[in-house]
């Protein structure tokens, strides 16, 4: 009976329980890829910038040399033409595909399938060599040379978009698909005509589905366009191998070249980052993380808070 009694007691005076400690589970397969990965990038690097084959002073001097913005700017203006033009064309393929009409369905399908299954730098040949199958086009009084119609930049220009439309038909189908039937048929109910019913209806809900897909396109055609140098098109690309021509700074040019195509890859990165955020917040759904708190979540906050 004693030692009943004192239990209780010895259990109020008895020292509290140290924290528990929670001890990480180690991955040591993992920590060891890491290590040489990391050691093999760094020693990658240090082979290229020890190596003395790449003049790295001349390089800061290039990256705002005339002739390397002109074809930065060329470069901007084939890719928001392209997409522009791409985009359109796309819409109406999609469109057609949609069609109840079995002629229009099959036209765009055979015009997806042609210009996804060829590559784009076989088309960028082509159309600059179109006055081999067609050298005059004679309308009327109208009489015009094929040569002086088609330029490298305008074959360029015709091959990026004509491509970037059959891509950009399958992405806009896919949106418009994920629009609710019930919608389009709700429309048309209270007396809208199907083209009302595309344009202030489906279209408008099809676009929050369709941006981020285009946005990557965006991307990619700002890559794409370094493919048009193989038509002389002065481009950022063919800008830096008319140079390197001349001094044989080979890999210097190369490297501007790309320093120019990562700004502005990452700038339209940036634009899609906040265009995906506008179209998520007017939808209701919590924003995703901007670049601010992105950052701010990026840098440890110590437990007090200072």
């Amino acid at each position: 009976m004693t030692g009943l009694a004192t239990a209780p007691e010895a259990t109020l005076h008895a020292a509290p329980a140290a924290p528990m400690r929670i001890v990480p589970h180690r991955r040591w397969g993992s920590s060891l890829a890491a290590t040489l990965l990391v050691l093999f990038l760094a020693g990658f690097l240090a082979l290229i910038a020890t190596g003395g084959g790449v003049r790295w002073a001349v390089i800061p001097g290039y990256i705002f040399d005339p002739t390397i913005l002109a074809g930065v700017r060329l470069t901007l203006v084939f890719t928001v033409l392209a997409m522009l033009i791409g985009t359109a064309g796309g819409v109406v393929l999609a469109v057609m595909r949609l069609s109840d009409n079995a002629v229009l369905v099959n036209l765009s399908r055979l015009y997806i399938w042609f210009f996804r299954a060829t590559p784009l730098l076989v088309q960028i040949i082509f159309w600059f060599n179109i006055q081999l199958f067609i050298p005059r086009i004679v309308l009327g009084p109208i009489d015009l040379s094929m040569n002086a119609l088609i330029s490298a930049f305008t074959a360029a220009l015709l091959a990026l978009s004509l491509n970037e439309s059959a891509y950009m038909a399958e992405i806009v189908r896919g949106g418009l698909n994920a629009v609710d039937r019930g919608q389009a048929e709700a429309a048309t109910a209270l007396g809208f005509t199907p083209l009302q019913t595309l344009r202030h209806v489906v279209l408008p809900q099809a676009l929050r589905v369709v941006i981020p897909p285009i946005g990557n396109q965006t991307i990619s055609m700002l890559k794409t366009t370094s493919l048009v140098s193989v038509v002389a098109a002065q481009d950022l690309l063919t800008r830096a191998q008319n140079i390197y021509a001349r001094n044989f700074l080979i890999i210097e040019l190369l490297i501007v070249a790309s320093l120019w195509y990562l700004v502005l890859t990452t700038l339209a990165s940036i634009g899609q980052h906040f265009i995906e955020r506008r179209l998520g917040r007017s939808h209701g759904e919590p924003p995703p993380a901007g670049l601010g708190r992105f950052l701010r979540r990026s840098v440890p906050v110590p437990e007090d808070g200072r």
